[in-house]
């Protein structure tokens, strides 16, 4: 029995699970929003020279813990069973707190923006790390990197499908840093704390699908050493 609506060792299948996933825990449209704020200060120009690299940053960012966040763990021991409803707790527990109070996520990203208001250099930190791709997305990667397939073959096509995620999640919080002002208009504060509370849904869901395929996996295990 799957858990996923598509095998993860399709490209296809890697793509629609990864992307809702980090979508949902990077949120750059509420994110562009508080990014208006921060940067408000600066020149238009300065502005859109920060989205392009926040944009490549979170994306190494975000590349990186998938590519090697599962790995690192499995190095320690850690079973790909164990890893996956772990980092599904993770995930479930993030959006859960997401959905519940979006107010006190508003605020502490607010509160990580403030030093970067005065400073020069600060794509990378604050405002990629840890406001964009905070410990929270790097946890939610990890757990999608457990979601890989055992088998040799279908390790490579999901990787490309949860990397062009990650690409694509990138490639928006670029552009909608760069057009904050106008999705400011568009949207306003309450507007993003609707979309804020209906992607922390569905973060939710991928964290409680991700823990059903971990423990399906441990109870598999359990099975086979006890039939074996």
């Amino acid at each position: 029995m799957d858990f996923s609506p598509l095998p993860t060792s399709s490209l296809v299948g890697a793509f629609l699970i990864a992307f809702p996933a980090l979508f949902s825990i990077v949120n750059p449209v509420g994110a562009s929003l508080i990014f208006h704020q921060a940067m408000a200060g600066r020149a238009r120009e300065e502005r859109l020279k920060l989205a392009r690299q926040i944009g490549f940053y979170a994306f190494l960012v975000l590349l990186g813990s998938l590519l090697l966040g599962g790995y690192i763990l499995n190095f320690f021991g850690v079973s790909l069973g164990a890893l996956r409803v772990a980092g599904g707790l993770v995930v479930a527990i993030r959006a859960w707190g997401l959905l519940m109070d979006p107010q006190e996520n508003e605020d502490r990203k607010t509160s990580q923006t403030e030093t970067a208001q005065s400073h020069e250099d600060v794509a990378f930190f604050p405002l990629t790390m840890p406001f964009t791709t905070g410990p929270g997305s790097i946890s939610v990667a990890i757990a999608l990197s457990s979601q890989r397939p055992t088998e040799g073959d279908a390790v490579a096509p999901f990787f490309i499908g949860a990397g062009l995620a990650a690409g694509l999640v990138a490639l928006m919080v670029w552009l909608l840093y760069s057009a904050s002002e106008r999705v400011m208009r568009m949207l306003g504060p309450a507007g993003a704390r609707v979309l804020s509370r209906l992607v922390a849904f569905l973060l939710l869901c991928i964290g409680v699908q991700i823990i059903a395929s971990g423990a399906e996996n441990l109870v598999a295990k359990f099975l086979a050493a006890h039939h074996g």
